[in-house]
């Protein structure tokens, strides 16, 4: 992980890769700077997260490393297409087929069941799930006895293990999540976490992850800290006490 360099013949060893990115809200006096000149390329395969206090630019980074949003200056490829010149329906096209993304509002649609919001995406993309991969992504989620429950009948810890098999079940080359475990209790946010961490090892996905959480973080093989719009530190091989003490730095600074 670094700042980009030459690129490589072939497919890139990145899965995300940001390039001089800035993302300005607003005009003159007014306007507010979210990301300023951040390059970062996100391995494939990797598990990164994403700190910083509030209003550093945490969020902002994630959506314009998805495709959600459109950096005012800079490149952002996803894999080894460079968003900025798509058309929206290419990058939505772009996105279904090589993103998934798990929020912390679960964005479930309550006339479904557990299995129709699973694959719903897949439907809506003209496709059916491999039911030994839909199989497994229940079970990994723990919801095959709920599968023909519907949202309402769902705690908030169930709901949010639907939206990341929702994530999940098409085999995206990167997972995007935004907070996934902030609505979840201790036990469930450990489970998910640890479906993420399972995701990256086992079938060598990537996973980008915005947390406020040192727990969360200490599940990624890496910790980026944002302040003010800039990457300001990386923390490899991240534990709960570093991540700790390097956000109390950052306080004390």
């Amino acid at each position: 992980m670094g700042p980009p360099g030459a690129e490589p013949a072939g497919k890139p060893p990145w899965a995300v890769r940001l390039s001089g990115v800035s993302k300005v809200h607003g005009q003159g006096t007014g306007a507010v700077h979210a990301l300023r000149d951040v390059s970062i390329d996100l391995p494939v395969g990797g598990f990164t997260a994403v700190m910083g206090p509030s209003g550093s630019g945490k969020s902002t980074f994630l959506h314009c490393a998805a495709g959600l949003d459109t950096p005012s200056s800079g490149t952002v490829h996803l894999g080894d297409v460079e968003l900025s010149g798509l058309s929206e329906d290419k990058l939505a096209e772009l996105r279904r087929e090589r993103a998934g993304f798990v929020f912390q509002a679960f964005n479930l649609l309550s006339s479904l069941d557990v299995l129709g919001n699973i694959t719903l995406p897949l439907r809506l993309a003209g496709k059916r799930a491999d039911a030994d991969w839909l199989r497994e992504v229940v079970d990994r989620v723990g919801l095959t006895d709920r599968v023909d429950h519907r949202p309402a009948q769902l705690s908030g810890g169930q709901q949010q293990r639907v939206a990341l098999a929702r994530a999940l079940v098409a085999r995206p080359e990167v997972v995007f999540a935004d907070e996934p475990t902030g609505a979840l209790d201790s036990r469930t946010a450990t489970d998910v976490l640890t479906l993420l961490r399972r995701v990256v090892d086992q079938t060598h996905q990537t996973v980008v992850m915005v947390t406020h959480d040192p727990v969360a973080a200490s599940y990624a093989d890496v910790v980026l800290f944002l302040v003010d719009g800039r990457i300001v530190d990386i923390l490899p091989h991240p534990t709960v006490d570093t991540i700790t003490r390097r956000m109390a730095s950052a306080e004390e600074s």
